[in-house]
């Protein structure tokens, strides 16, 4: 063929790929939708949603700009979501949907950098049910957080002066300051203090505030009468606990992403992922958007992940300001409340923040657990389930259930559970911890930087009477991060790691844990603590350093490096100490000494 012949085939073939893809490509200012009007576009972004899903677009598009989304005109759907707020607390369950994406498929969202603002309370972006759905390039925020910050402005005579952050909204009325928003006002509060100095988070109390006479000097700065001396300088941040909106639900889908995301406030819950296969958070910012000035980005968790399966990957995001864990990772343990037929089980959701939702499906297999042990004793295939009401379900197995059944055991989804991926992320300002992990797959947590997260780093439980979160862990590698000033404010032995099954029954040869490997890390603190580490099996730390900090001071009553309850197979190797480092020692408990080897290591002492 010549030249010019092969050329023109190229270009109309060109031509007629991009004429496809355009046709694939729906864009919002199709619909009549511009950014930076500020006006309510929430019903009309829907009917794109829905016409895209419908006519099998592949890729929705929002010129970049800003898009107000507002309550009004907002699709309300019932969904029971893990971990948000009890009967007491919110009955209806009603979510509040800036956008719905249902049964979407092969799907792309493209924000172009868009800023999508939130009004009132809302859950900004539900997936439900979907497949192979992509969020890019999308940034999300609210004109008035549910969180009131303020920062101690000066502080004497029985006075405390506050200036109160721009975007907050207050009104003070007999005396009193009250905080609201765009249709809600608070009435339950939690608060946190963040140190300006040493940059800590630390739980707090508003009722000093909230019981004190308060007085507008200005527009923004308010005074009380208290007897209570904050530090001037410091900021209060104030939410409501109520857990009635969260910031996305991902439900019952399969291959979502979200890359190059930003999450600047999320109310409520953080991102909940609840049942769902192969998840991919890659470059997603959850934390306050600089020119906003404020310090908290959630009013819990960041990113949640329920009940999930195949495998969560979650790289190079940063994570600043939560009230709460920025990942936590872990399933649900119902225990057994009946027995109606030899093959059948009547099991109930425990905990008053988590019921009501799917947490079984014919072809499941589960795992019968001991809840004093937290032994996984038996295992069961799923036949039928069956929804008895909000809080019990009937479960039908293909086989008689085990004999070897107790009073209060449990029933953990063995099918539902994730490989898990936690890479190259930073963690800073949380109260709490950085990660909780309960997963029995292969968890890897490498290159991370955990910056004085208030409690435990790391903590990786077990538990089947608090939260009823499931479960005990086969393979999980901590390797190659960075752990700087953590545990100041609590955590399982205050430890930067800890590992905390709730097992009541603690025997070294009934292990809850298995096989995980801490190496190549380096600890910079400045307490005693590094790990604690309770009924495992397996327990590698090698090749570690430990730098002595000097910033924080050290506080804890425990005095002890590493402290092990009820190991077997633990191993301490080629540990490096810099300067003076606390605690040089090992404290055993229901273990001999012939349970730990020792090698390679400055000479640690047994207590």
């Amino acid at each position: 063929m010549p030249l010019f012949y092969r050329f023109y085939a190229a270009l109309c073939g060109a031509l007629l790929l991009l004429s496809h893809s355009q046709a694939q490509t729906v864009s919002v200012a199709d619909a009549g939708i511009r950014p930076d009007t500020y006006e309510n576009i929430t019903a009309r972004v829907q009917q794109v949603i829905d016409e895209a899903i419908r006519t099998g677009k592949t890729t929705v598009t929002f010129p970049k700009g800003r898009y107000d989304f507002w309550p009004d005109g907002a699709i309300r759907e019932r969904y029971f979501i893990s971990n948000t707020a009890t009967e007491a607390e919110d009955s209806l369950k009603i979510r509040i949907i800036g956008m719905l994406f249902r049964n979407a498929r092969n799907l792309t969202i493209e924000g172009s950098g868009a800023l999508f603002v939130f009004h009132g309370k809302m859950t900004t972006i539900v997936l439900d049910r979907c497949e192979n759905v992509k969020l890019q390039n999308i940034h999300v925020d609210f004109e008035r957080p549910t969180m009131s910050e303020m920062r101690y402005a000066k502080v004497a005579n029985g006075e405390v002066e506050l200036d109160i952050q721009r975007d907050a909204r207050y009104a003070i009325r007999d005396g009193r300051l009250e905080w609201f928003g765009e249709g809600w006002k608070t009435t339950h509060f939690h608060a946190v203090e963040f140190d300006t100095t040493l940059k800590t988070m630390r739980y707090s109390d508003w009722k000093p505030f909230a019981n004190a006479q308060a007085t507008e000097i200005s527009p923004g700065r308010v005074r009380f009468k208290t007897r209570v001396t904050p530090k001037p300088g410091n900021i209060l941040t104030v939410r409501d606990i109520i857990r009635d909106q969260v910031g996305m639900h991902i439900r019952e889908c399969r291959n979502v992403t979200l890359e190059d995301v930003g999450m600047h406030y999320m109310h409520g819950l953080g991102i909940v992922s609840q049942y769902t296969e192969n998840i991919t958070m890659r470059r997603v910012t959850c934390a306050p958007r600089p020119e906003t000035g404020r310090m908290i980005a959630s009013s819990a968790d960041f990113m949640h992940f329920s009940g999930c399966r195949g495998k969560v990957t979650v790289e190079d995001c940063r994570f600043s300001g939560a009230h709460d864990d920025p990942i936590n990772v872990h399933g649900t343990n119902l225990p057994i409340v009946g027995r109606p037929d030899v093959n059948a089980l009547k099991v109930r959701f425990m905990h008053g923040q988590s019921y009501g939702f799917n947490a079984f499906f014919p072809g499941d297999t589960v795992a019968f657990v001991h809840s004093a042990s937290m032994e996984r004793f038996a295992h069961g295939l799923v036949k039928a389930v069956s929804r008895l009401n909000d809080r019990e379900v009937l479960l039908t197995f293909e086989k008689p259930v085990p004999a070897g059944l107790e009073e209060h055991d449990c029933v953990e989804n063995m099918t539902w559970t994730p490989e898990v991926l936690i890479r190259g992320n930073h963690f800073t300002r949380t109260n709490t911890r950085g990660i909780l992990l309960t997963t029995p797959r292969k968890a890897v947590i490498e290159n991370n930087t955990f910056f004085r997260t208030g409690m435990s780093a790391v903590l990786i439980e077990a538990d089947a009477e608090g939260w009823y979160e499931s479960g005990p862990v086969r393979d999980v590698t901590i390797r190659n991060n960075e752990f700087i000033d953590c545990a100041y404010q609590g955590g399982p032995g205050n430890a930067v790691i800890a590992i905390n099954p709730s097992n009541k029954v603690v025997d070294a040869r009934r292990p809850v844990h298995f096989n995980i490997r801490i190496e190549g890390n380096t600890f910079k603190t400045f307490d005693y603590p590094v790990l604690y580490a309770k009924s495992t099996r397996g327990l590698f730390f090698g090749n570690n350093r430990i730098i002595r900090t000097n910033d924080l001071d050290p506080q804890s009553g425990n005095h002890h490096m590493f402290w092990f309850n009820g190991c077997t197979n633990v191993e301490v190797s080629d540990l490096k100490l810099e300067g003076e480092v606390l605690g040089k020692n090992i404290r055993l408990e229901n273990m001999p000494k012939s349970n730990i080897k020792l090698s390679g290591s400055p000479k640690l002492i047994f207590e």
